[in-house]
């Protein structure tokens, strides 16, 4: 949703997620790719002792990663339709947030945080059908991007700007403006209303959550506390929350905007709502999830068709040799 409202400004130009920054950040100097096709640990000492020898040293290796990525994102504004700012939303970037603090220094860091239970049900219904003990097993994103989000705010060295989603679909006008200003754009309501006529033309293809942003033109309260009736109606998923944010820091939960003693106050007055149905979002969407899910689970548990599978990636991968 943030996305959309952002892309919608005349000066700034969004579209799909990227993925630049991640795959760059384990060429081997980093982090380390454990399954690369090269030995990843000789490279990394290579790299430090080539790194070594350069006139800037380590500075002249980020001033590199930057020239990388500067070439690929000004290509993308200069296809685009005038805009001066590229906005670049992916989710996984906030894992390698070091690194690419290291990379730009200087960009306009927009830290976006939800409510943890909020995030995991979304995550779980967008991906996993609803099931919260799948998409657990799958990836632990609470326990992941709680801690990296939490440290990256407390730092000093970056700016950026700290926007709860809560806090945005309550009074998206007062956050924006506080978002436009850090960015260094003009404050635009138009942009709110990111779903109108005006914003038909801006790019809307790419990976993400469908179900959610593609129901309103603009922000709304209407899901903010959805995940808190789901887990009032649902006890073993109550239990199931708590104690994943047990896990968690308390500092870290405060830091991102969700202190311990506050943290379930939204229980308190849910209940009301009729419950989460199942199948939400596109079909195609929903199919093509679901298949996904269902035959990597099967292939892990079935040595038959992981083979087989395998010898079919190899028959593929001979067939469109170039």
């Amino acid at each position: 949703m943030l996305e959309r409202i952002l892309e919608s400004h005349a000066a700034i130009r969004g579209g799909p997620e990227p993925h630049l920054i991640t795959p760059l950040a384990h060429l081997g100097v980093w982090g380390k790719v454990d399954k690369a096709p090269y030995d990843h640990i000789l490279a990394a000492e290579s790299q430090k002792l080539f790194v070594e020898k350069l006139p800037g040293k380590e500075q002249d290796y980020w001033d590199a990663c930057r020239a990388y990525c500067d070439t690929l994102y000004g290509r993308f504004l200069e296809a685009g339709g005038g805009e001066s700012i590229c906005l670049d939303k992916t989710p996984a970037y906030a894992l390698v947030l070091p690194f690419l603090a290291k990379v730009y220094p200087d960009a306009k860091y927009v830290v976006l945080t939800r409510h943890p239970a909020a995030i995991f049900s979304s995550y779980a219904h967008s991906f996993f059908d609803g099931d919260y003990e799948e998409a657990q097993r799958h990836n632990p994103i609470i326990e992941r991007y709680v801690p990296a989000l939490a440290k990256f705010l407390r730092q000093g060295d970056v700016p950026s700007v700290h926007v709860r989603y809560e806090d945005l679909v309550g009074d998206p006008e007062g956050n924006m403006r506080r978002v436009y200003e850090h960015i260094g754009v003009p404050f635009d309501a138009d942009t709110i209303d990111y779903g109108n006529d005006k914003h038909a033309g801006k790019p809307r293809e790419g990976l993400g959550d469908p179900i959610g942003v593609n129901q309103h033109s603009r922000p709304t309260t209407a899901s903010s506390e959805k995940w808190a009736d789901e887990l009032v109606e649902n006890p073993g998923l109550l239990d199931f929350m708590k104690a994943m944010i047990d896990r968690l820091d308390p500092a870290d939960l405060e830091t991102i905007g969700y202190p311990v003693e506050s943290i379930w106050q939204p229980l308190e007055t849910a209940g009301s709502a009729p419950p989460r149905k199942k199948g939400q979002g596109p079909l195609r969407y929903r199919m093509q999830r679901k298949a996904i899910v269902r035959l990597r689970a099967a292939a892990k548990k079935n040595g038959v068709l992981r083979k087989a599978l395998s010898k079919a990636r190899l028959i593929c991968d001979v067939l469109l040799r170039e």
